[in-house]
């Protein structure tokens, strides 16, 4: 249930990130970057600049006559075999200066009739009415429009040289075909003027690559690829007019300060002269190189469905496979969009790979998470009956795994009894039994656990510990001894006190043996028990049971290991039951610490 709730939860995110386009113009920009590069410009568009090197020479072109743009027709229109297909001026003649030069130019224009010149709308934002009757803002409203001059405008055709921005980068990605004015007027735009000259001149029909007003399209070049030459140079005849035979010719600003260059897609971070944008518009529009936004409810369903396999796949997988899926996703997303963008579409391109990115994440908090509340529920369950150390280090690693099974390992087991339980607590009260038991576990299991021993398990009123198990312990046996030693000592003080509160006596019998046995988990599934089970078991459980009250019983196999360090009386050879041999055991009556000192009370361990 959790997998399908989390997968439909990441299905709805992708959906809200796609359906509002949460990227907006960060996405638009990850598409000029990945895809917008430049292909191959076409050798039918060639651009006359007015540039630097033209104005050095000419001077300032705000103080130029119209005879210039006239000697600049009649030189390229050198007969009917040779001459350009189209020259599209994107200069604005707004008004009349010279009326002798200014109709000079104009009769050229009327001469050959392949001129095509810009206007401007002068747009403002204001308020309008649609087809409903619903006011809104319209940020093309149109103030005014500058025109060619009344000659030049009769004789030549005119197309709008407005560029399109986008609202939010200032980036020109789109180009207007055409605009409707609010008296009806449809007018077209200085690249649809130019782009229907041509076919014309080609004996073509005209065929746009969509029936749009507005036609988002890709750059076949960069700034500067479109082949290029200066005015000056081809009125001076230094460039043959056979150089633009049946071409497109755009004449155009080439030069910083005559503020005509604009952000772009391709090249970014530098700028591209309006003149070299028209030339890309026109051969996008030649070329078919537009790009339509494939539907919404497409873009949306790819991101769901990405979204519902990922995380449903993703939910039971390893950190490094989840992060292989992860980038396979990115890649396969970046290879597709490739492939969907040269084909003329564009989809949203951060979606995807922000939903792969956040739902590997996810998993992978989500499995740092589980990690550690395995390690918690690992020391909680070992907390009960493990030393604090040694959760501590399962808790660290994390390795260990509740599971059915065991090793085989040299342990260090320790019995312990209460003697005479049985009749003492037929003689108290239910009350005061459970506060002598009590006090005698509390006892017992604060010295397993000082010593790093394993806490076995409680069998009424004895209590089992192992050491050296689940993990390896330095010197286990001797600390299984000194653990034993404690309890004996502490159980005077237990005495003491249940003697003066209730009138009766408490003594406890210990055993330690060590040697191999299996440990591990035995039971089943459901309900399972970590132990040890063995010879060696067997015999610390005979050695509590033949102990006196007060004393440690140790097998000979412990004292052969740590006698420099304790004091016993031999007790010899006593037959165990159960074994057909008897056991060498012996008495404690004295150990010393870790650092060698003898031990005389339990406290010792207690308030160090």
């Amino acid at each position: 249930m959790k997998r399908i709730i989390t997968t439909i939860i990441c299905g709805i995110v992708a959906f809200i990130i796609t359906f509002f386009n949460v990227f907006g113009t960060i996405d638009k920009g990850v598409e000029d970057v990945l895809y917008h590069n430049a292909d191959t410009v076409s050798s039918k568009i060639r651009i006359i600049k007015i540039d630097d090197k033209t104005m050095n020479q000419l001077g300032e072109y705000t103080d130029w006559d119209r005879s210039i743009y006239g000697k600049l027709v009649e030189k390229l229109n050198v007969s009917e075999d040779v001459r350009p297909a189209v020259i599209g001026f994107d200069v604005l003649f707004g008004s009349e200066k010279d009326k002798t030069k200014d109709d000079y130019f104009a009769e050229a224009c009327a001469k050959y009739d392949n001129v095509v010149c810009g206007f401007s709308y002068v747009f403002v934002k204001d308020l309008d009415t649609d087809k409903d009757g619903n006011k809104y803002e319209n940020a093309m409203s149109v103030k005014d429009k500058v025109m060619p001059y009344p000659s030049l405008a009769a004789v030549t055709t005119q197309g709008f040289v407005n560029a399109l921005m986008d609202d939010d980068d200032n980036h020109i990605r789109s180009a207007l075909i055409s605009f409707e004015e609010k008296d009806r007027t449809v007018t077209k735009s200085f690249n649809a003027a130019v782009y229907e000259k041509y076919m014309e001149f080609c004996g073509k029909k005209v065929n746009y690559p969509t029936d749009k007003k507005v036609m988002d399209f890709k750059y076949s070049g960069n700034a500067g690829d479109y082949e290029n030459v200066s005015l000056c140079d081809v009125l001076d005849g230094k460039i043959p007019p056979e150089a633009f035979d049946n071409c497109i010719v755009l004449v155009g600003a080439y030069a910083p300060g005559m503020m005509d260059s604009y952000f772009v897609p391709v090249h970014r971070g530098q700028q591209m002269y309006g003149v070299e944008i028209h030339a890309n518009v026109i051969q996008a529009i030649m070329e078919g190189k537009t790009i339509d936004n494939i539907p919404k409810w497409v873009d949306c369903a790819i991101a769901v469905m990405t979204a519902f396999v990922l995380a449903y796949i993703c939910y039971n997988t390893s950190v490094v496979k989840n992060i292989i899926i992860c980038v396979a996703v990115i890649v396969i997303k970046l290879i597709a969009g490739k492939l969907i963008f040269n084909s003329g579409y564009s989809w949203n391109n951060l979606a995807v790979p922000f939903i792969a990115l956040l739902i590997t994440i996810y998993y992978i908090v989500l499995h740092y998470y589980k990690e550690n509340a395995a390690k918690r529920s690992i020391e909680k369950a070992f907390n009960k009956y493990v030393a604090p150390q040694v959760v501590s280090e399962i808790a660290k690693s994390g390795k260990y795994e509740l599971k059915l099974g065991g090793e085989n390992r040299d342990v260090a087991v320790l019995f312990v009894d209460i003697r005479g339980f049985t009749p003492l607590s037929e003689s108290l009260e239910p009350e005061q039994v459970v506060d002598i038991l009590n006090s005698y576990l509390e006892l017992t299991t604060s010295c397993i656990f000082k010593h790093g021993g394993t806490l076995d398990k409680f069998i009424g009123d004895a209590t089992m510990a192992v050491f050296n198990a689940p993990f390896d312990a330095e010197d286990y046996v001797f600390k299984a001894v000194l653990a034993a030693w404690d309890i004996v000592q502490g159980g005077n003080q237990i005495e003491e006190k249940f003697v003066e509160k209730y009138g009766k006596s408490v003594g406890f019998g210990v055993g330690v043996n060590c040697g191999p046995a299996v440990v591990g988990n035995i039971g089943c599934n459901f309900r399972m028990d970590y132990t040890a089970i063995g010879d060696t078991v067997n015999t610390a459980a005979r050695l509590e049971a033949n102990a006196p009250k007060g004393t440690v019983y140790i097998s000979d196999m412990v004292y052969e290991q740590i006698k420099d360090r304790i004091t016993v009386d031999e007790i010899g050879e006593i037959p165990l039951k159960g074994k057909a041999k008897g056991v060498f055991v012996y008495s404690v009556t004295g150990v010393k610490d870790y650092d060698g000192e003898a031990v005389e009370s339990s406290l010792k361990f207690f308030t160090e």
